[in-house]
């Protein structure tokens, strides 16, 4: 017979994949709307996004439950744990995909600027990795986590570019600030996008791995490779383990 445990958690694994497709799609409007100038598939995106808070809180009331009624252990605990955080990563990105929503509607079209900024990199590679940070967290890929990874530093340093590039257009023109400053916003909002696929990839590390990366990444996925301070933070922790 199914234990009553696992009928829990497969009721929250498919709530958890829903709200993954319905954001995902979020994204995926949000992004469209800017690049074909569509006002009313941005109004779409921004009134969609209650659909997006009630999966949060079904989603937060199913571990509650869980845990009220049973003792979860080891992968399930874990998977139960980082429910809970990707669910909260995903609320995010669906504020995120608001927000940029919310920036179509103030600018309408894009700028003649716009292909001087990364910000087709930068759509491009936020929403494959946000896909592929679905997908690791479905199938329980680690591999496609480290992928996930990998991208994060990519999409720092174009949203880096972006500022620097957008801030030379708004001195050159005080006429461009109003819609610089929107690509701004939204190129921010997309490394933002970029940090929470980076958070899940993390907890697809934790469930399936039983590993906890967050902030010391490199030291589990490179192997041969050494972060510079871990030793001494190793050390200290030792230390204050013999003291306590």
């Amino acid at each position: 017979m199914e234990r009553l445990l696992d009928q829990h958690l497969e009721k929250l694994k498919t709530r958890v994949i829903k709200m993954c497709s319905l954001v995902d799609e979020q994204v995926q409007f949000s992004v469209k709307a800017f690049l074909q100038e569509d006002l009313e598939l941005a109004k779409t995106v921004i009134e969609r996004d209650k659909k997006v808070n009630k999966y949060d809180v079904k989603i937060d009331k199913i571990c509650q439950k869980i845990f009220a009624l049973a003792q979860p252990v080891a992968m399930d605990l874990r998977f139960i744990m980082s429910a809970l955080t990707i669910n909260n990563d995903l609320e995010r990105m669906g504020d995120i995909a608001v927000n940029i929503s919310e920036n179509v509607l103030i600018i309408k079209k894009k700028p003649s600027f716009y292909d001087q900024t990364k910000l087709d990199e930068m759509f491009k590679l936020s929403q494959q990795m946000l896909k592929n940070a679905i997908d690791s967290f479905i199938n329980g890929d680690a591999d496609l986590a480290k992928k996930v990874i990998l991208g994060d530093e990519i999409v720092d340093q174009l949203n880096a570019e972006n500022h620097t590039i957008l801030k030379s257009i708004m001195k050159q023109n005080p006429d461009n600030i109003e819609a610089a400053v929107a690509l701004l916003v939204i190129s921010r909002e997309l490394e933002r996008l970029a940090d929470h696929s980076t958070n899940i990839a993390e907890d697809v590390f934790f469930v399936f791995q039983a590993q906890l990366i967050k902030h010391k990444y490199e030291k589990y996925i490179f192997a041969d490779d050494e972060v510079e301070g871990d030793s001494d933070a190793d050390s200290d922790d030792e230390k204050d383990d013999t003291n306590s």
